[in-house]
């Protein structure tokens, strides 16, 4: 590495504000009984002008970039779609697809349209709808298909279609390809029975297997392969299946949500080496463990967190991953935090530093940051410290006080004793003595509590949790106590 006075830490600048959070109403109250006793339905609340709205109101983003432009985009439910040259300042373009074909309304009775995925074969842009209504496996997957990433589509048929005999719910499609053989497939599945993956024909971007069940769902025995699911005696709160291939590691990665989506969603993760299966978490647990009594199963990189200085952030889910010339990222829906009451989501795009093999996510939102070499003196400083620890129902972490020294000791809290080390360009190790070690990549970030460019970690333990700190400022110049311990911080 470069000596530390050849280089500074190159940080980023403040992005674009968003504006205040809307107060969406969810329903009109109904207007009073007339005099016969007669009552008039409530008015439809107008739409939002999501043009106005900057993120709010974005959910289940499907980020994607168009070979052809280089542009970025992100597929939202509710036909809400977002574009963008880096990632930081969007643009709300509209709707992409003006009605619910026919024949999915046929199936459904509902005209909503969720989580859709894009993939590009040859020239087509084929874009894959989840269509239901809430709470219920009445469902489909349908596929339309364009010529640009804008569209317009044209409807080419239904993939998937469920209802309350079937073991899953046809919602919240991926699609993935196998890299060995060239094979597309598509992972999809939410509550009810876990997640699945079908084969689909590459010809038609439809499901390979077409065989329909007596009632006209897709019969049980052509809904694919199990890759993930919840323990036995839990809701079977799991959804929002992404997976994507990393050629450095040679895994299959599938991210996954657990919980509600409304409050403590968190995002797991396991890896595999083949497309099918079998998913594992970093201790070795498979994804689709029905055993799990402690809800530990697949490695928790998000969560409800709060740092100081801010309202803090509930329910990050429903994410999608990009592998953008090297660089990673990871995108999802997220939420103020609310003890109760409603909120609206907005949109966060965080950078995946790779630590161990697995990914690890920057507590900031992106702000253009770019991974470089990080001296040892800029790292030293106080921090906001977070373990993600998985928790029943999944609690919005707080941040505790944390010092890292110029000498190479750390502390926690003011009695956590600990040593850390800088090894390579930017990783971190933290000996926590006892046989308890962290792994954490240092990356620069904007600091969106506080308004300033400063060092984020992100990292994980020796057992597989996550760990997350914000560096908010130099140690004080003053002695440490008696005894070691840290000084207030």
């Amino acid at each position: 590495m470069e000596s530390e006075k050849d280089f500074t830490v190159q940080y980023p600048s403040a992005p674009p504000a968003e504006p205040p959070m809307p107060e969406f109403r969810r329903r009109t109250p109904p207007p009073p009984p007339a005099a016969d006793g007669t009552q008039t339905p409530p008015p439809k609340p107008p739409r939002p002008d999501f043009s106005k709205l900057g993120l709010w109101g974005a959910h289940d983003p499907a980020i994607y970039r168009d070979p052809a432009s280089g542009s970025y985009f992100a597929f939202c439910t509710h036909q809400n779609v977002y574009k963008s040259e880096d990632m930081i300042s969007w643009s709300h373009i509209g709707h992409i697809i003006e009605e619910t074909p026919e024949e999915a309304f046929a199936w459904t009775n509902s005209r909503g349209l969720w989580a859709p995925d894009i993939i590009k074969v040859g020239g087509e842009y084929r874009m894959y709808c989840s269509n239901s209504s809430f709470g219920v496996r009445l469902s489909c997957i349908y596929l339309a298909v364009s010529g640009k990433p804008e569209g317009p589509y044209t409807y080419r048929g239904i993939v998937v279609k469920t209802n309350s005999n079937s073991p899953v719910n046809a919602i919240d499609a991926n699609l993935v390809t196998d890299e060995q053989t060239g094979e597309q497939y598509m992972a999809f599945g939410s509550f009810w029975g876990g997640i699945r993956l079908i084969k689909l024909d590459p010809e038609t971007g439809l499901a390979e297997d077409k065989t329909e069940a007596e009632d006209g769902r897709t019969a049980d025995s052509a809904l694919g392969v199990t890759i993930a699911c919840r323990p036995k005696w839990c809701d079977g709160g799991i959804e929002g299946a992404y997976i994507r291939f990393n050629p450095e590691t040679g895994y299959y990665y599938l991210f996954v949500s657990y919980g509600s989506l409304s409050n403590d969603y968190n995002i797991r993760v396991g890896r595999s080496r083949t497309i099918k299966g079998p998913y594992l978490d970093y201790n070795g647990r498979p994804m689709t463990d029905t055993e799990d009594y402690e809800l530990k199963t697949g490695t928790m990189i998000a969560c409800g967190y709060r740092f100081e200085n801010s309202r803090g952030w509930m329910g990050p889910g429903h994410n999608s991953v990009i592998n953008d010339n090297g660089d990673w990222f990871l995108i999802c829906h997220i939420r103020p935090y609310a003890v109760y009451g409603f909120v609206s989501s907005t949109m966060h795009v965080r950078r995946i530093a790779w630590v161990d093999g697995w990914p690890c996510i920057s507590p900031e939102n992106y702000a253009g940051e770019r991974p470089q070499p990080i001296p040892h003196d800029a790292i030293a400083g106080r921090y906001e410290w977070l373990t993600l620890s998985p928790t029943m129902p999944q609690s919005v972490i707080g941040s505790a006080p944390a010092t890292l020294t110029l000498s190479g000791t750390m502390h926690i809290s003011s009695y956590t004793r600990c040593k850390w080390e800088l090894s390579g360009d930017d990783e971190v190790f933290i000996d926590m003595t006892g046989g308890h070690t962290i792994r954490a990549r240092a990356l620069p970030a904007w600091d969106h509590e506080n308004s300033r460019p400063t060092l984020v970690l992100t990292g994980l333990t020796n057992d597989g949790v996550a760990v997350w700190a914000k560096r908010v400022g130099d140690i004080p110049a003053r002695r440490l106590p008696p005894g070691g311990g840290g000084p207030t911080v």
